[in-house]
């Protein structure tokens, strides 16, 4: 490690130059052929399989395993992706320990559940990596729909749009589409660009324009859309943060941990972001956890997560704590921020335990500090501008069935739209089960 590994404050190249790549390689590697096959010879290919109940997309997981199994890793893809076209990023970030694998029938008489995900990614991988995509367009319905973001909802209904013969254009604020997927997780999930390939490889089926650094209330108007579309999907996620509501909020290398994450994804050289020697991520969640650990493989000395309740209600799996606590992050629970101190820059912060009081929160008076040169922020996002006249349910757009908003011909998918739980995999069957609607409606 360099030189500056121990220096205090937000700094870059706190590793020596070859660090970077093999701590940012792929978490998880990819099977062989024939790792593939013993993993699957694992499965009973149960009847009414819990796997696929399980699964928000309602993958056959029996069927796409047996077809591994029988040596056609290209068919068992096309399995996947007639009922998750993202199955291919979602077999390296879907939480399969807390839904498919959680139910295998191996996992409760063995505590080893079949490698329902590292299979996944086998097949979407061997299906991708021939180039030609399996799907061809349905002759031309005249009908053109907007979907307005271009993470997995927006990308999941654009492209079974046009499976059904629409022509889809497809906005998206950001200067390259794929939303959470290219800007938000953990580089180490999606490592070599994958991102930007699964979207690449998703657009050749044809009949999908994309305009990238087009933003709702920004360049376009809900009103205009609808005037110009025969229909319109939001997928626009949540792109407001929630405020910390701590003193001193504002102090200098304090900042959003979807920021960071966000920097460090489009990052081309990792040697010169800037972390801190001593971090502190406020929050529960897998973007915690992400900012938490990326932290750590950057170089940070000490990591540490502090969430305000208990560790069985965090929203991050236990997979991923797990992973967290060993890359060496430490994970405080039971305590809230209160004050921020430093001058100008953060230098520490004070915390105050919490106790529950009934359901509800309450700080107590024991407090403690922390040390820490960079503060990031994971405590949640929100919906940021909702267009007018959609309604909401709580802080998101109120939608019925598979999408539907409050306004005729609009439709909502993913993190903005009520109901979710915030995952990518949900968000595809979303994007895809409003493609579905929105078809029916424009066929009569």
């Amino acid at each position: 490690m360099s030189n500056t590994h121990r220096t205090p404050g937000v700094v870059p190249g706190r590793l020596a130059a070859g660090a970077y790549a093999e701590n940012f390689s792929d978490k998880v590697p990819p099977l062989d052929p024939h790792e593939a096959a013993v993993a699957a010879d694992r499965c009973y290919f149960c009847y009414d399989a819990p796997c696929t109940r399980a699964c928000p997309t309602a993958i056959d997981i029996p069927m796409f395993i047996r077809q591994i199994a029988a040596g056609r890793p290209e068919a068992a893809a096309r399995t996947i992706f007639d009922r998750n076209i993202l199955g291919g990023m979602c077999a390296r970030v879907c939480p399969t320990e807390q839904l498919c694998e959680a139910v295998c029938v191996r996992e409760a008489a063995e505590g080893q559940p079949v490698e329902i995900g590292r299979l996944q990614r086998f097949a979407t991988d061997a299906l991708m990596a021939g180039g030609s995509h399996p799907y061809a367009r349905a002759a031309s319905t005249g009908r053109r729909v907007a979907v307005v973001g271009a993470g997995p909802a927006g990308l999941a209904c654009a492209h079974r749009l046009a499976t059904r013969g629409h022509d889809v254009v497809l906005f998206d604020a950001r200067e390259k589409p794929g939303g959470l997927n290219e800007y938000g997780i953990a580089a180490y999930k999606a490592a070599d660009g994958f991102a930007r390939r699964e979207v690449e490889w998703l657009i050749g089926i044809g009949g999908i324009t994309i305009e990238n650094g087009r933003a709702l209330g920004r360049d376009l108007t809900l009103d205009a859309l609808r005037a110009d579309y025969d229909a319109v999907f939001l997928g626009i996620g949540l792109a407001g943060v929630n405020a910390l509501r701590a003193e001193g909020e504002d102090k200098g290398h304090v900042r959003d941990a979807v920021d960071f994450i966000a920097e460090l994804r489009q990052s081309t050289d990792l040697s010169k972001l800037p972390v801190g020697r001593d971090v502190v991520v406020i929050g529960g969640g897998m973007t915690a956890v992400d900012a938490a650990v990326q932290s750590k493989l950057l170089g940070a000395e000490n990591v540490t997560i502090v969430y305000r309740r208990d560790r069985a209600q965090m929203s991050a799996s236990e997979a991923e704590r797990n992973q967290a606590a060993a890359k060496g992050v430490r994970i405080i629970t039971g305590a809230a921020p209160v004050r921020i101190i430093g001058n100008g820059a953060v230098r520490e912060v004070e915390f105050a335990y919490t106790r529950d009081e009934g359901g509800s929160l309450a700080m107590t008076a024991e407090t403690f500090h922390l040390r820490a040169d960079q503060l990031f922020k994971a405590i949640g996002q929100t919906l940021d501008g909702a267009p007018e006249g959609l309604a909401l349910s709580g802080r998101k757009i109120a939608v019925t069935g598979p999408g539907r908003t409050s306004l005729a011909g609009v439709w909502a998918g993913g993190d903005c739209a009520a109901g979710g739980d915030d995952l990518t995999v949900t968000a595809v069957a979303e994007g895809r089960d409003a493609a579905e609607d929105i078809h029916a409606s424009l066929i009569g």
